[in-house]
Protein backbone atom coordinates (compact mmCIF):
# COMPACT_ATOMS: atom_id res chain seq x y z
CA UNK A 1 0.00 0.00 0.00
CA UNK A 2 2.75 2.45 0.97
CA UNK A 3 4.81 1.46 -2.08
CA UNK A 4 1.87 2.26 -4.36
CA UNK A 5 1.36 5.59 -2.63
CA UNK A 6 5.00 6.67 -2.91
CA UNK A 7 6.32 5.07 -6.10
CA UNK A 8 3.48 3.94 -8.38
CA UNK A 9 2.48 7.08 -10.24
CA UNK A 10 5.90 8.63 -10.88
CA UNK A 11 7.64 9.68 -14.11
CA UNK A 12 10.38 7.08 -14.53
CA UNK A 13 12.25 8.53 -17.53
CA UNK A 14 15.10 9.82 -15.39
CA UNK A 15 15.20 6.50 -13.52
CA UNK A 16 15.44 4.51 -16.77
CA UNK A 17 18.29 6.70 -18.06
CA UNK A 18 20.16 6.28 -14.77
CA UNK A 19 19.62 2.50 -14.77
CA UNK A 20 20.98 2.17 -18.32
CA UNK A 21 24.00 4.29 -17.44
CA UNK A 22 24.66 2.32 -14.26
CA UNK A 23 24.33 -0.99 -16.12
CA UNK A 24 26.84 0.01 -18.80
CA UNK A 25 29.22 1.62 -16.31
CA UNK A 26 29.30 -1.34 -13.92
CA UNK A 27 29.63 -3.84 -16.78
CA UNK A 28 32.65 -2.08 -18.27
CA UNK A 29 34.06 -1.44 -14.79
CA UNK A 30 34.35 -5.12 -13.88
CA UNK A 31 35.36 -6.11 -17.43
CA UNK A 32 38.19 -3.54 -17.50
CA UNK A 33 39.46 -4.42 -14.00
CA UNK A 34 39.38 -8.13 -14.85
CA UNK A 35 41.34 -7.78 -18.09
CA UNK A 36 43.74 -5.17 -16.73
CA UNK A 37 44.84 -7.75 -14.16
CA UNK A 38 44.89 -10.60 -16.71
CA UNK A 39 47.00 -8.61 -19.16
CA UNK A 40 49.51 -7.75 -16.44
CA UNK A 41 49.67 -11.42 -15.49
CA UNK A 42 50.20 -12.50 -19.09
CA UNK A 43 53.41 -14.51 -19.40
CA UNK A 44 53.99 -14.80 -15.63
CA UNK A 45 54.70 -18.29 -14.40
CA UNK A 46 55.85 -19.37 -17.88
CA UNK A 47 59.25 -17.80 -17.57
CA UNK A 48 61.67 -17.30 -14.72
CA UNK A 49 62.22 -13.62 -15.57
CA UNK A 50 60.18 -11.11 -13.61
CA UNK A 51 57.41 -9.01 -15.23
CA UNK A 52 58.16 -6.03 -17.53
CA UNK A 53 61.78 -7.14 -17.82
CA UNK A 54 63.89 -7.33 -20.98
CA UNK A 55 67.54 -8.07 -21.72
CA UNK A 56 69.19 -5.63 -24.14
CA UNK A 57 72.52 -5.28 -25.84
CA UNK A 58 74.01 -2.84 -28.32
CA UNK A 59 73.41 -3.55 -31.99
CA UNK A 60 76.43 -4.92 -33.81
CA UNK A 61 77.29 -2.82 -36.87
CA UNK A 62 80.13 -2.77 -39.39
CA UNK A 63 81.91 -0.11 -37.34
CA UNK A 64 81.73 -2.21 -34.19
CA UNK A 65 83.03 -5.23 -36.12
CA UNK A 66 86.03 -3.14 -37.17
CA UNK A 67 86.52 -2.02 -33.57
CA UNK A 68 85.57 1.60 -34.25
CA UNK A 69 82.60 1.58 -31.86
CA UNK A 70 82.02 -0.23 -28.59
CA UNK A 71 79.35 -2.84 -27.90
CA UNK A 72 79.82 -2.83 -24.15
CA UNK A 73 78.16 -0.61 -21.53
CA UNK A 74 80.06 1.73 -19.25
CA UNK A 75 79.01 2.30 -15.65
CA UNK A 76 78.22 5.92 -16.56
CA UNK A 77 75.83 4.80 -19.33
CA UNK A 78 74.04 2.38 -17.01
CA UNK A 79 73.68 4.98 -14.27
CA UNK A 80 72.34 7.57 -16.73
CA UNK A 81 69.64 5.19 -17.99
CA UNK A 82 68.78 4.14 -14.45
CA UNK A 83 67.89 7.76 -13.57
CA UNK A 84 65.17 7.91 -16.25
CA UNK A 85 61.67 8.16 -14.75
CA UNK A 86 60.20 5.19 -16.65
CA UNK A 87 63.02 2.82 -15.69
CA UNK A 88 62.30 0.98 -12.45
CA UNK A 89 65.68 -0.71 -12.28
CA UNK A 90 68.62 -1.62 -14.47
CA UNK A 91 71.45 -4.02 -13.73
CA UNK A 92 74.33 -5.55 -15.71
CA UNK A 93 74.32 -9.15 -16.88
CA UNK A 94 77.59 -10.72 -15.71
CA UNK A 95 79.24 -13.40 -17.86
CA UNK A 96 81.90 -15.98 -17.08
CA UNK A 97 85.54 -15.15 -17.80
CA UNK A 98 86.59 -18.77 -17.27
CA UNK A 99 85.95 -21.98 -19.20
CA UNK A 100 82.80 -23.98 -18.45
CA UNK A 101 82.24 -27.52 -19.74
CA UNK A 102 78.70 -28.83 -19.23
CA UNK A 103 77.75 -32.50 -19.25
CA UNK A 104 75.05 -34.92 -18.13
CA UNK A 105 75.93 -36.98 -15.11
CA UNK A 106 72.97 -39.32 -14.76
CA UNK A 107 72.14 -42.87 -15.80
CA UNK A 108 68.63 -41.74 -16.85
CA UNK A 109 69.97 -39.88 -19.89
CA UNK A 110 72.73 -40.61 -22.43
CA UNK A 111 76.11 -38.87 -22.17
CA UNK A 112 75.89 -35.33 -23.47
CA UNK A 113 78.51 -32.63 -23.13
CA UNK A 114 79.33 -29.21 -24.49
CA UNK A 115 81.26 -26.05 -23.78
CA UNK A 116 78.74 -23.50 -22.54
CA UNK A 117 78.40 -19.82 -21.79
CA UNK A 118 76.96 -18.94 -18.38
CA UNK A 119 75.65 -15.66 -17.00
CA UNK A 120 74.20 -14.25 -13.80
CA UNK A 121 71.67 -11.49 -13.19
CA UNK A 122 70.48 -9.68 -10.10
CA UNK A 123 67.96 -11.82 -8.23
CA UNK A 124 65.48 -8.93 -8.13
CA UNK A 125 64.89 -9.57 -11.84
CA UNK A 126 64.11 -13.24 -11.33
CA UNK A 127 60.83 -14.82 -10.28
CA UNK A 128 62.50 -17.38 -8.03
CA UNK A 129 62.72 -17.88 -4.26
CA UNK A 130 65.87 -17.33 -2.20
CA UNK A 131 65.67 -20.96 -1.12
CA UNK A 132 66.19 -22.20 -4.69
CA UNK A 133 68.66 -19.56 -5.77
CA UNK A 134 71.69 -19.51 -3.49
CA UNK A 135 75.09 -21.19 -3.47
CA UNK A 136 78.26 -21.27 -1.40
CA UNK A 137 81.45 -23.24 -1.74
CA UNK A 138 80.86 -26.75 -0.40
CA UNK A 139 77.16 -27.01 -1.31
CA UNK A 140 75.92 -30.26 -2.89
CA UNK A 141 75.05 -28.62 -6.20
CA UNK A 142 74.89 -25.33 -8.09
CA UNK A 143 71.32 -24.29 -9.03
CA UNK A 144 70.92 -23.21 -12.64
CA UNK A 145 68.21 -21.78 -14.88
CA UNK A 146 68.35 -23.44 -18.27
CA UNK A 147 67.34 -21.83 -21.59
CA UNK A 148 64.31 -23.67 -22.92
CA UNK A 149 65.95 -23.93 -26.33
CA UNK A 150 68.77 -25.89 -24.67
CA UNK A 151 66.23 -28.40 -23.33
CA UNK A 152 64.72 -28.65 -26.83
CA UNK A 153 68.19 -29.40 -28.19
CA UNK A 154 68.74 -32.02 -25.49
CA UNK A 155 65.40 -33.68 -26.28
CA UNK A 156 66.25 -33.67 -29.99
CA UNK A 157 69.52 -35.41 -29.19
CA UNK A 158 67.73 -37.97 -27.01
CA UNK A 159 65.11 -38.60 -29.67
CA UNK A 160 67.86 -39.28 -32.23
CA UNK A 161 69.30 -41.84 -29.78
CA UNK A 162 65.93 -43.57 -29.50
CA UNK A 163 65.54 -42.53 -25.85
CA UNK A 164 62.31 -41.02 -24.45
CA UNK A 165 62.36 -37.25 -24.17
CA UNK A 166 62.18 -35.51 -20.80
CA UNK A 167 59.61 -33.05 -19.46
CA UNK A 168 60.42 -29.91 -17.46
CA UNK A 169 59.74 -31.68 -14.15
CA UNK A 170 61.87 -34.68 -15.07
CA UNK A 171 64.69 -32.45 -16.29
CA UNK A 172 64.86 -30.91 -12.79
CA UNK A 173 65.64 -34.36 -11.39
CA UNK A 174 68.54 -35.07 -13.77
CA UNK A 175 72.07 -34.68 -12.44
CA UNK A 176 74.41 -32.45 -14.45
CA UNK A 177 77.89 -31.16 -13.79
CA UNK A 178 80.13 -28.22 -14.65
CA UNK A 179 83.85 -28.62 -15.18
CA UNK A 180 85.25 -25.13 -14.63
CA UNK A 181 88.82 -24.20 -15.42
CA UNK A 182 91.13 -21.34 -16.35
CA UNK A 183 92.09 -20.72 -19.98
CA UNK A 184 95.10 -23.06 -20.09
CA UNK A 185 93.27 -25.72 -18.01
CA UNK A 186 96.04 -25.73 -15.41
CA UNK A 187 93.40 -25.18 -12.72
CA UNK A 188 90.09 -26.99 -12.85
CA UNK A 189 87.36 -28.58 -10.75
CA UNK A 190 84.00 -30.30 -11.23
CA UNK A 191 80.79 -29.27 -9.46
CA UNK A 192 77.34 -30.87 -9.58
CA UNK A 193 74.51 -28.84 -11.09
CA UNK A 194 70.70 -29.01 -10.92
CA UNK A 195 68.02 -27.25 -12.96
CA UNK A 196 65.65 -25.11 -10.85
CA UNK A 197 63.85 -23.27 -13.64
CA UNK A 198 63.65 -22.47 -17.35
CA UNK A 199 63.65 -19.31 -19.43
CA UNK A 200 62.78 -18.52 -23.04
CA UNK A 201 64.28 -15.03 -22.88
CA UNK A 202 67.92 -15.80 -22.06
CA UNK A 203 70.13 -17.82 -24.40
CA UNK A 204 72.70 -18.76 -21.79
CA UNK A 205 72.61 -20.82 -18.60
CA UNK A 206 71.99 -18.64 -15.54
CA UNK A 207 73.74 -19.34 -12.23
CA UNK A 208 73.69 -17.58 -8.84
CA UNK A 209 75.85 -14.49 -8.49
CA UNK A 210 77.89 -16.12 -5.71
CA UNK A 211 78.97 -18.98 -8.00
CA UNK A 212 79.89 -16.59 -10.81
CA UNK A 213 81.95 -14.51 -8.42
CA UNK A 214 83.69 -17.65 -7.14
CA UNK A 215 84.58 -18.81 -10.67
CA UNK A 216 85.70 -15.41 -11.92
CA UNK A 217 87.91 -14.80 -8.90
CA UNK A 218 89.50 -18.26 -8.92
CA UNK A 219 89.77 -19.12 -12.62
CA UNK A 220 89.70 -15.88 -14.66
CA UNK A 221 92.81 -14.44 -16.33
CA UNK A 222 92.46 -11.18 -14.39
CA UNK A 223 91.31 -9.04 -17.33
CA UNK A 224 88.63 -6.41 -16.65
CA UNK A 225 85.24 -7.82 -17.51
CA UNK A 226 83.12 -5.99 -20.06
CA UNK A 227 79.35 -5.59 -19.65
CA UNK A 228 77.74 -6.40 -22.99
CA UNK A 229 74.17 -6.97 -21.78
CA UNK A 230 71.92 -5.26 -19.26
CA UNK A 231 68.50 -6.07 -17.80
CA UNK A 232 65.88 -3.32 -17.81
CA UNK A 233 62.68 -3.31 -15.76
CA UNK A 234 60.11 -0.71 -16.80
CA UNK A 235 56.91 0.61 -15.23
CA UNK A 236 53.44 -0.59 -16.23
CA UNK A 237 52.28 0.84 -19.54
CA UNK A 238 55.63 2.55 -20.22
CA UNK A 239 57.16 0.09 -22.65
CA UNK A 240 56.81 2.60 -25.49
CA UNK A 241 59.29 4.88 -23.69
CA UNK A 242 61.69 1.96 -23.30
CA UNK A 243 61.37 1.24 -27.02
CA UNK A 244 62.16 4.90 -27.83
CA UNK A 245 65.22 4.70 -25.57
CA UNK A 246 66.40 1.55 -27.34
CA UNK A 247 66.03 3.17 -30.77
CA UNK A 248 67.89 6.28 -29.58
CA UNK A 249 70.73 4.32 -27.96
CA UNK A 250 71.00 1.70 -30.71
CA UNK A 251 69.98 -1.15 -28.42
CA UNK A 252 68.55 -4.53 -29.38
CA UNK A 253 66.54 -7.27 -27.69
CA UNK A 254 64.79 -10.55 -28.48
CA UNK A 255 61.68 -10.17 -30.64
CA UNK A 256 59.62 -12.26 -28.21
CA UNK A 257 60.44 -9.89 -25.36
CA UNK A 258 59.54 -6.86 -27.48
CA UNK A 259 56.22 -8.35 -28.61
CA UNK A 260 55.10 -9.23 -25.08
CA UNK A 261 56.18 -5.82 -23.81
CA UNK A 262 54.29 -3.98 -26.57
CA UNK A 263 51.20 -6.11 -26.11
CA UNK A 264 51.04 -5.51 -22.36
CA UNK A 265 51.71 -1.79 -22.77
CA UNK A 266 49.12 -1.17 -25.52
CA UNK A 267 46.36 -3.34 -24.07
CA UNK A 268 47.07 -2.12 -20.54
CA UNK A 269 46.77 1.52 -21.62
CA UNK A 270 43.54 0.81 -23.51
CA UNK A 271 42.01 -1.01 -20.54
CA UNK A 272 42.99 1.82 -18.16
CA UNK A 273 41.17 4.31 -20.43
CA UNK A 274 38.07 2.09 -20.43
CA UNK A 275 38.37 1.72 -16.65
CA UNK A 276 38.47 5.49 -16.21
CA UNK A 277 35.41 5.97 -18.43
CA UNK A 278 33.60 3.20 -16.52
CA UNK A 279 34.27 4.80 -13.15
CA UNK A 280 32.95 8.13 -14.44
CA UNK A 281 29.84 6.40 -15.87
CA UNK A 282 29.13 4.59 -12.59
CA UNK A 283 29.61 7.81 -10.62
CA UNK A 284 27.36 9.87 -12.90
CA UNK A 285 24.60 7.24 -13.06
CA UNK A 286 24.73 6.79 -9.29
CA UNK A 287 24.47 10.54 -8.89
CA UNK A 288 21.42 10.59 -11.20
CA UNK A 289 19.79 7.83 -9.15
CA UNK A 290 20.40 9.76 -5.93
CA UNK A 291 18.99 12.90 -7.52
CA UNK A 292 15.95 10.90 -8.61
CA UNK A 293 15.48 9.77 -5.00
CA UNK A 294 15.69 13.37 -3.79
CA UNK A 295 13.18 14.39 -6.46
CA UNK A 296 10.90 11.53 -5.47
CA UNK A 297 11.00 12.56 -1.83
CA UNK A 298 10.31 16.23 -2.69
CA UNK A 299 7.36 15.23 -4.89
CA UNK A 300 5.96 13.16 -2.05
CA UNK A 301 6.38 15.73 0.70
CA UNK A 302 2.65 15.85 1.37
CA UNK A 303 2.37 12.03 1.48
CA UNK A 304 5.46 11.71 3.72
CA UNK A 305 4.19 14.33 6.19
CA UNK A 306 0.74 12.75 6.21
CA UNK A 307 2.17 9.29 6.92
CA UNK A 308 4.26 10.66 9.79
CA UNK A 309 1.22 12.43 11.29
CA UNK A 310 -0.75 9.18 11.01
CA UNK A 311 1.84 7.51 13.22
CA UNK A 312 4.21 5.88 10.73
CA UNK A 313 7.75 6.00 12.10
CA UNK A 314 10.26 7.96 9.97
CA UNK A 315 12.52 4.87 10.00
CA UNK A 316 9.82 2.87 8.21
CA UNK A 317 9.52 5.45 5.44
CA UNK A 318 13.32 5.70 5.15
CA UNK A 319 13.48 1.93 4.83
CA UNK A 320 10.89 2.01 2.04
CA UNK A 321 12.95 4.44 -0.06
CA UNK A 322 16.18 2.60 0.79
CA UNK A 323 14.85 -0.86 -0.16
CA UNK A 324 13.25 0.47 -3.36
CA UNK A 325 16.52 1.89 -4.68
CA UNK A 326 18.70 -0.95 -3.38
CA UNK A 327 16.48 -3.40 -5.27
CA UNK A 328 16.83 -1.33 -8.44
CA UNK A 329 20.62 -1.21 -8.09
CA UNK A 330 20.65 -4.93 -7.21
CA UNK A 331 18.87 -5.73 -10.49
CA UNK A 332 21.33 -3.50 -12.36
CA UNK A 333 24.26 -5.26 -10.65
CA UNK A 334 22.86 -8.70 -11.51
CA UNK A 335 22.38 -7.74 -15.16
CA UNK A 336 25.89 -6.25 -15.28
CA UNK A 337 27.36 -9.46 -13.83
CA UNK A 338 25.51 -11.53 -16.44
CA UNK A 339 26.77 -9.23 -19.20
CA UNK A 340 30.31 -9.52 -17.79
CA UNK A 341 30.31 -13.32 -18.12
CA UNK A 342 28.94 -13.10 -21.67
CA UNK A 343 31.59 -10.53 -22.69
CA UNK A 344 34.28 -12.56 -20.90
CA UNK A 345 33.28 -15.71 -22.81
CA UNK A 346 33.69 -14.01 -26.19
CA UNK A 347 36.87 -12.09 -25.24
CA UNK A 348 38.57 -15.20 -23.82
CA UNK A 349 37.75 -17.06 -27.05
CA UNK A 350 39.09 -14.14 -29.09
CA UNK A 351 42.34 -14.00 -27.09
CA UNK A 352 42.80 -17.77 -27.40
CA UNK A 353 42.23 -17.77 -31.16
CA UNK A 354 44.75 -14.92 -31.40
CA UNK A 355 47.38 -16.99 -29.60
CA UNK A 356 47.20 -15.06 -26.30
CA UNK A 357 46.58 -17.72 -23.69
CA UNK A 358 45.52 -15.83 -20.58
CA UNK A 359 44.13 -17.39 -17.43
CA UNK A 360 40.33 -17.58 -17.71
CA UNK A 361 39.59 -17.60 -13.96
CA UNK A 362 37.46 -14.72 -12.68
CA UNK A 363 39.59 -12.21 -10.80
CA UNK A 364 38.78 -11.51 -7.17
CA UNK A 365 39.44 -7.80 -7.68
CA UNK A 366 36.68 -7.42 -10.28
CA UNK A 367 34.14 -9.04 -7.96
CA UNK A 368 35.30 -6.88 -5.05
CA UNK A 369 34.85 -3.80 -7.26
CA UNK A 370 31.29 -4.91 -7.98
CA UNK A 371 30.57 -5.38 -4.27
CA UNK A 372 32.22 -2.06 -3.45
CA UNK A 373 30.04 -0.21 -5.99
CA UNK A 374 26.91 -1.88 -4.59
CA UNK A 375 27.88 -1.15 -0.97
CA UNK A 376 28.75 2.49 -1.74
CA UNK A 377 25.45 3.08 -3.52
CA UNK A 378 23.50 1.38 -0.72
CA UNK A 379 25.17 3.55 1.91
CA UNK A 380 24.61 6.73 -0.13
CA UNK A 381 20.96 5.79 -0.74
CA UNK A 382 20.33 5.28 2.96
CA UNK A 383 21.96 8.58 3.92
CA UNK A 384 20.04 10.45 1.20
CA UNK A 385 16.71 8.94 2.27
CA UNK A 386 17.46 9.64 5.93
CA UNK A 387 18.37 13.27 5.26
CA UNK A 388 15.34 13.79 3.00
CA UNK A 389 12.80 12.34 5.45
CA UNK A 390 14.15 13.97 8.61
CA UNK A 391 14.23 17.35 6.86
CA UNK A 392 10.40 17.26 6.94
CA UNK A 393 10.29 17.69 10.72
Amino acid sequence: MLNKLLFKNQDKKQLIIAVIGAFMGITFLIVSIHYLIKVNQFGEGEDILGPNTIIVQKKVSNTSTLGLTKTDFSKKEIEKMKNLSFIQDIKPVIANSFDVYFKTNDSLVPPFSSDVFIQTVDQDFLDISDENWNWKDGDDFVPMIMPREFLVMLNTFMSAQGIPQVSDDLAKEINFSFRIANKDRSLKETVDVRIVGFTSEVSSILVPESFMKYGNEKYSDGMEQKITQIMISSGEGEFGLVEELMAKKGLDSKNSQMIVGKLKSIVGTLVIVILGISIIAVFVSGLVLIQYMQLLISRNIYEVRTLIRLGHAPKVIIRLFFIYFVKIFGIVTGLALTAFFLIKYFLDAMFTSGGININTDVTLESMLALLAAYALFSFTSFQTAKKGIFSQF
